[in-house]
């Protein structure tokens, strides 16, 4: 009797592990069909197809995509001035956007880097930050979006949506500066040392980037007047120079006690509290940071920082 309870109790127990396995939910699909299957993103799958991105976002991955809404295309229509058809149609604009909403990684919410430098598979960057209970999208046109559905889970990744079309960086440093009314002098004075050219290049670059009212008192400061300082070309390039760090150091990067070597070649020290002192002991500070553009980052400085005499 002992025998025949042992097999019976074992088959029981298969009995209900059985009845318990056609409860559990099915596994989830691709990256594609999860999207699919979400009514609210039904312009990010024609988009997707259009680019002929489906079957590469139904592949093995892992991909991390971040997934905007329908209205969130819509009022990227009205920003572009342009129809859903239109959009569709470039194949080239809407290969590039679409790609650079995708990471070639599955990236948890939890495993975000905040303030980091994020790189999708179109190039470029973007950054993540908190906001009070958000997650903050920053692109490379310092437009914002924000994640409001964290860890969608597909079989090749996992989707993040968010509540704008992020865009790539289509602005280098020199024309951002220049976009930039409070930049005015520094982009003079770039340009009459003969730096435009260079800090449009490649990069990528960082730059500490004085405001017209630092200037100001930096003439104050030299005695000398705009017109003298623009045409001392030596002291301007090594000025300038001097707040030009080779490589993209955004703020979330920034080791505090570390003093990185200038394009100049000498160096400054940057504080906790995001204060800069020069080689001259005099000091600055930070008050904007992260102004991303196609070729490197852009911190606004509240003072002119000077080299070694």
């Amino acid at each position: 009797m002992t025998q025949l309870r042992i097999p019976l109790a074992l088959a029981l127990a298969a009995a209900l592990v059985g009845c318990g396995d056609s409860n559990d939910p099915p596994p989830p699909g691709t990256i594609v069909q999860v999207a699919q299957g979400n009514a609210d993103l039904s312009i990010l799958v024609e988009a997707v197809v259009a680019a002929d991105l489906a079957t590469t976002l139904s592949g093995p991955g892992p991909f991390t995509v971040f997934a905007p809404t329908n209205a969130a295309f819509s009022a990227l229509l009205t920003e572009l001035g342009v129809t859903k058809a239109q959009l569709l149609a470039n194949k080239p604009l809407l290969t590039a956007v679409l790609k650079y909403h995708v990471l070639a990684a599955r990236v948890q919410k939890a495993q975000i880097p905040l303030g980091k430098q994020i790189a999708p598979l179109e190039g470029g960057i973007f950054k993540i930050e908190q906001s009070g209970q958000d997650l903050v999208i920053t692109d490379g046109r310092n437009r914002s979006a924000r994640i409001t559905a964290a860890d969608v889970a597909a079989s090749n990744g996992t989707v993040h949506v968010i509540d704008r079309v992020i865009l790539p960086a289509d602005k280098n440093i020199v024309d951002t500066a220049a976009g930039i009314a409070d930049f005015s002098i520094l982009v003079e004075a770039v340009v009459a040392a003969d730096l435009a050219g260079a800090l449009s290049g490649a990069g990528p670059f960082t730059v500490f980037a004085p405001t017209n009212a630092a200037f100001a008192a930096l003439l104050t400061e030299l005695g000398v007047t705009k017109a003298q300082l623009l045409a001392n070309k030596p002291l301007l390039t090594a000025v300038l120079t001097y707040h030009v760090l080779p490589g993209r150091v955004l703020k979330g990067d920034v080791v505090p006690g570390v003093q990185p070597a200038t394009l100049q070649g000498e160096t400054f020290s940057i504080s906790a509290a995001l204060a800069i002192t020069d080689q001259r002991t005099r000091t600055a500070n930070i008050t904007a940071t992260d102004v991303l553009t196609s070729n490197g980052v852009i911190h606004v400085l509240d003072r002119v920082i000077l080299p070694s005499p």
